[in-house]
């Protein structure tokens, strides 16, 4: 019997299975991702996250693999250390008749390797004979696609479905094909380098002896089509050739990072591999997506976040981003979209869902903190970069954005940027913790919009004093002076309003009726991270965070265990979240607080030694660190998580005190420090303009030095203790 949870959240991601009790091999370029078994099979049964996903839709919802109607026995599977390639091994079980072994467990070895690029699954099967006789070999391979969208995966029931088409099968392929209600035609193909012995379109068998020491090899492509776009199908070796060529080219922008520590250089390489998956070009640029499975997509808050997280490793991505936000950027009032002019996007799908307005998030501008956030990474890029040129040609969509928060953002005049949901299909919480009870009152109670949460007040200061800069640096002296002055007023009536002086730590909202919420959240590290908070506030904010209710070991929770809302197992009212945690890392250091940021990262580190590849999640349960054991997972996170991901590199370069002024040729260490667990750090190909330089960074008792190892070109190095 199935069981149906209702709640507000109609986006809710019901949960049949626990990360816990499986495990999944993950696969991503582009538009395309896979999650398959341990034995690289997509199971049809069980958890329904498994399946080979394009643009929204998943292509191929069941895929097995048997050696004479047996599941093969599992050796080994595991993705090479650059995401790219899956490789599984395995062994025949003992096959037996009338209780006589004919042929040996371990006898026969299966290599399957498979990997993705641009919309096409290519998948080699190598089957070897290590016996003394020869083996007659029957291997079989099941296949089914559903064609369900993405929020169909997610438990999302819909009144009706488009139609099957009929299936065509011919010597040595297999077209599956659905034409949904969007009257768009989705096929999958499936193509066999060897004809089988039996093919149908949900099976083929392939039938052949293999002699002692004898080999032969299968290739599979899965492609993924839609109407008139086939992808370009190649051999397997010249597609992995050019996946591979692909990744060197992106990763040749990157500086990299080496520590005494190879636990945490672990922890930074797997980090930086599934940004590197993360990251679909588009044509704007490199956008990082959100997340597998769930949010395989452009999302404005995250990809902004991520961008700043990596800002100091590779701008290019924050360039990806600001093109790629301004280019969909609200331009008109749709209430059902919650778009207005100058607002920064939410989040975009692709799948027929979305087409057909079943779900609001075609196109979605439900995010009250991307618009702010946009601005804070433009000036940020300018900082790190120089590239005045590329400012010039978004800023009329800056100063769009700062018109949105003047005017819709601010739509009661009193000072501070709201939200209220307009969609009735879209979300009622438009911050980061978007869940329908994030936002609460002491009492338990969810407030009545309009709502102003804390960390947008201080993401539009951030904005309003970068925008500032900016405009000084386009010689529009007068606006930046209205900008930074209407920052400053923002920063002393926030300061009035929101401080809870008995919370020792900022309110997490106003309600429509400007009414407190007074609770206890890791928002207010939020205010911290935007430098909109006081140094008295600040100082009291840092203990309240790193206090028992709120620090569990591994981080900081996003609910204090004190709050009457607070559990640790959901999503966001007492997990802890690991971008979270390096945005109030880097709030901590700005006011002075390295150690206790040095504690978070170091709790952070340490709940990387029980994720598998080092890769942490999106979010872990809040549960207080026992001795000897790892975090708790929280049941459909998504894993790999763009933000999740780049959290090390904030917590890094906060830690160091790294900032990179590259309009004036300059890179700065302000009171560096190093955890206990690093000795030293070295950094390669620090590029600022055109010039680039390799850093070595070693910790002594109460200090750390800055070495230049290589310098080309001018850049000046300046530390500051």
């Amino acid at each position: 019997m199935e069981r149906i949870i209702k709640v507000k959240d109609q986006f809710y991601i019901l949960a049949t299975s626990s990360l816990s009790d499986e495990r999944t091999q993950v696969l991503k370029h582009g538009e395309t991702f896979a999650i398959f078994d341990r034995h690289g099979d997509i199971e049809p049964t069980g958890s329904s996250r498994q399946g080979l996903f394009h643009e929204g839709t998943r292509f191929v919802s069941g895929l097995s693999l048997t050696l004479d109607n047996d599941r093969p026995l599992l050796l080994s599977s595991s993705v090479n250390k650059e995401n790219v390639l899956l490789a599984v091994d395995l062994t025949n079980p003992d096959y037996s008749i009338n209780e006589q072994v004919l042929v040996s467990r371990g006898v026969l070895h299966l290599f399957r390797s498979k990997f993705l690029w641009q919309g096409v699954c290519y998948e080699r099967i190598r089957i070897g004979n290590y016996g003394l006789l020869p083996v007659d070999v029957s291997l079989a391979l099941q296949f089914y696609a559903d064609f369900a969208d993405i929020f169909e995966v997610r438990g999302q029931k819909r009144k009706q479905r488009g139609r099957r088409l009929r299936d065509v099968v011919e010597e040595r392929s297999v077209l599956l094909s659905y034409e949904g209600l969007d009257h768009v035609v989705r096929r999958t193909r499936l193509e066999f380098s060897v004809r089988p012995k039996e093919i149908s379109n949900h099976h083929i068998r392939y039938e052949t002896k293999l002699r002692p020491k004898g080999e032969e090899t299968l290739f599979v492509t899965v492609s993924c089509e839609i109407d008139r776009d086939v992808p370009p199908r190649m051999t397997f070796d010249t597609a992995f050739t050019a996946a591979m060529g692909s990744l060197r080219s992106a990763k040749a922008q990157d500086c990299t990072v080496h520590s005494s520590n190879e636990q945490f250089n672990d922890w930074v390489h797997s980090s930086m591999a599934d940004l590197h998956m993360m990251v679909t070009e588009t044509p704007q640029g490199p956008y990082p997506y959100a997340g597998v499975p769930w949010f395989n997509t452009a999302f404005g808050r995250d990809g902004l976040i991520t961008a700043l997280e990596c800002l100091w490793i590779n701008p290019a991505i924050a360039q990806g981003v600001l093109a790629f936000l301004a280019a969909t950027q609200a331009r008109q009032v749709i209430p059902e979209q919650d778009a207005e002019p100058g607002k920064i996007m939410h989040e975009a799908r692709k799948g027929e869902m979305a087409q057909l307005k079943e779900i609001p998030f075609g196109r979605y501008y439900g995010s009250v903190d991307s618009t702010p956030l946009f601005v804070l990474l433009a000036s940020a890029f300018y900082e790190r970069t120089g590239n005045r040129l590329f400012i010039e040609s978004i800023w009329p969509n800056i100063e769009l954005a700062l018109k949105w928060m003047d005017e819709y953002g601010d739509m009661d005049g009193d000072g501070f940027v709201e939200y209220i949901q307009r969609s009735p299909k879209g979300l009622s919480q438009q911050g980061w913790k978007d869940s329908h009870d994030s936002v609460f009152h002491s009492d338990g109670t969810i407030p009545e919009g309009p709502i102003a949460l804390c960390e947008v007040q201080g993401y539009v200061y951030a904005a309003k004093r970068g925008a500032a800069q900016l405009a000084a640096a386009l010689g529009e002296a007068d606006r930046a002076r209205e900008l930074a002055r209407q920052a400053d007023e923002l920063r002393e009536r926030f300061e009035q309003v929101f401080w809870c002086e008995e919370l020792g730590t900022y309110a997490l909202a106003l309600d429509g009726r400007k009414r407190r919420c007074l609770v206890r959240t890791s928002n207010a590290g939020h205010v911290l991270f935007s430098g909109i908070a006081n140094a008295e506030h600040a100082a009291k904010t840092a203990q309240t965070l790193l206090g028992p209710d709120s620090f569990s070991g591994w981080g900081i929770r996003t609910v204090s265990s004190s709050e009457v809302r607070y559990n640790p197992m959901a999503y966001h009212n007492g997990s802890v979240w690991p971008h979270d945690n390096a945005m109030i890392g880097s709030g901590l250091i700005r006011y002075g607080y390295k150690e206790s940021a040095v504690k978070i990262m170091t709790g952070l580190f340490d709940a990387s030694f029980y994720m598998n590849l080092h890769r942490l999640p999106e979010l872990f349960c809040g549960f207080k660190h026992r001795n000897g054991e790892g975090p708790t997972l929280y049941p459909v996170a998504c894993s790999p998580q763009a933000w999740a991901s780049g959290a090390v590199l904030m917590m890094l370069q906060s830690c160091l005190g790294l900032s990179v002024d590259a309009p004036n040729s300059r890179i700065s260490f302000s009171h560096p420090l190093l955890p206990d667990f690093l000795q030293y750090v070295r950094i390669t190909n620090l590029r600022v303009g055109e010039a680039a330089v390799d850093l070595l960074l070693n910790r002594y008792a109460n200090d750390v030095s800055v070495n230049v190892l290589r310098r080309e070109g001018h850049v000046e190095i300046v530390v500051i203790k």
